[in-house]
């Protein structure tokens, strides 16, 4: 099966990012989300981030447009049953992605394929909520989607070989570098990534050293691009805080044991870039 039509299941910065790339590489997209002023909203962010590319001379005019006329945009789930393949992107909620798969599942083609962008919950569990758990698997983008290239690709415990080809390859065909893993807390890239800004948090509350020292020590010494607690504040400190909760509930491992300070921080409201203080103020 060439895979030709997919529908994006929210419109969100992971979700309008994953339809910006999927209709450039000539996808048929659907992009869906709960009211007309989120998808106006996430329509307007592709045609922005599209307009930057052809501001830098990475993409034509033309191209362009044509990528907006691929995604058609709508506020009702039943547009699942005309897709080959339904992506998710809503919020890190574990029961919310239960209820919409289950609710996918009665909507879809006995064919399609599902794939999660969770960054953590558990690809088995979710294909267990679906009569297809041979054709369910996550598709792990990293944010800013039309910007970087990793696309973790997570096969559940009953995952066919048949689907983990189909997604390698639609996520190649998006110029994407697919990278196979299994389904366990965290996969492979929050996994590792977590617990170092978590580590890097301890070092703060510790007193170690400022969040602008640790930072410039992880760029200049380990040759990171971002510093942990810059990277922290971009993710949003309740999504790390999630995700290192997922990591210590999966494994019951006090090495994933979330730092005091950054639980403090989340209940205080400072979640990073988008409430407009962290470790920084933006």
């Amino acid at each position: 099966m060439e895979i030709q039509r997919v529908a994006v299941i929210g419109g969100g910065t992971m979700g309008n990012g994953i339809a910006h790339v999927a209709a450039k590489y000539g996808l048929q997209v659907t992009l869906c989300d709960i009211s007309e002023e989120f998808l106006e909203r996430a329509l307007s962010t592709i045609e922005k981030n599209l307009a930057r590319e052809v501001g830098k001379g990475k993409l034509e005019e033309a191209a362009a447009k044509a990528t907006l006329e691929r995604i058609q945009p709508s506020a009702d789930l039943a547009v699942a049953a005309r897709a080959q393949v339904v992506i998710e992107a809503v919020p890190e909620r574990r029961e919310l992605k239960l209820d919409l798969f289950r609710k996918l599942d009665s909507l879809a083609a006995p064919e399609t394929l599902f794939a999660s962008n969770t960054s953590s919950i558990s690809i088995t569990e979710m294909a267990g909520a679906t009569s297809r758990p041979d054709r369910f698997i996550g598709m792990h983008f990293m944010n800013p989607v039309p910007v970087m290239k990793l696309v973790e690709v997570i096969r559940g415990i009953a995952t066919s070989d048949a689907t983990t080809a189909q997604v390698m390859e639609l996520a190649r065909r998006m110029e994407k570098t697919a990278v196979e893993v299994n389904d366990y807390p965290g996969f492979v890239s929050n996994r590792v990534l977590m617990p170092m800004i978590n580590e890097a948090i301890y070092c703060v509350m510790e007193g170690v050293a400022t969040a602008e020292a640790i930072d410039e020590v992880m760029k200049l010494g380990m040759n990171h691009p971002m510093g942990p607690l810059t990277l922290a504040d971009f993710i949003g400190l309740d999504v790390c805080l999630h995700i290192m909760d997922v990591l210590y509930q999966g494994f019951q491992d006090s090495k994933y044991r979330a730092c005091p300070l950054l639980r403090k921080m989340v209940a205080a409201g400072w979640l990073g870039r988008k409430s407009g203080r962290g470790f920084y103020q933006y």
